[in-house]
């Protein structure tokens, strides 16, 4: 019997241990691209290109609004914003933390390079209770994503 047991994930952005996460996905990193390319030509045969975007990563943040974490990202953003040229890019790890249910964890680690704020995040305004007003999305785009597993 193969078991996965998670549990005390996880991220850091530039040296900062995010802790100020609101509900439900509170991190997700996806990427939109193939690592390769690949096309069956005439009798058979296989052609294949690496495809460089395919390590582009895109992480999607809910941070509690107003929280220290949530005026951090604003910050770097401001940065980008004030002087794009002179920004220091945002470096991240996303671990993901798995038990086999002997004792024995694999820390599932995403590297994460070359990274800035994708765009402003949004804001409302609700009168019935919806918590979401109390939620910042950020989303930013890394240039490069390595996985690594130990």
């Amino acid at each position: 019997m193969v078991v996965s047991l998670t549990g005390a994930d996880t991220l850091i952005l530039d040296g900062r241990v995010l802790a100020d996460l609101a509900d439900g996905d509170t991190a997700a990193l996806e990427f939109a691209n193939d690592l390769v390319g690949m096309k069956t030509g005439k009798n058979g045969n296989a052609l294949y290109a690496k495809n460089a975007t395919g390590q582009n990563g895109a992480l999607t943040l809910r941070v509690i609004r107003g929280s220290a974490d949530d005026k951090y990202l604003n910050s770097r953003m401001s940065e980008y914003i004030q002087d794009s040229a002179a920004f220091t890019l945002i470096e991240g790890e996303f671990v993901k933390r798995a038990g086999d249910g002997d004792g024995n964890v694999t820390n599932d680690k995403y590297k994460c390079d070359g990274g800035v704020i994708q765009k402003i995040p949004g804001a409302k305004e609700n009168q019935e209770g919806d918590i979401e007003q109390s939620v910042t999305i950020w989303q930013i785009m890394f240039a490069r994503v390595r996985r690594i597993m130990a």
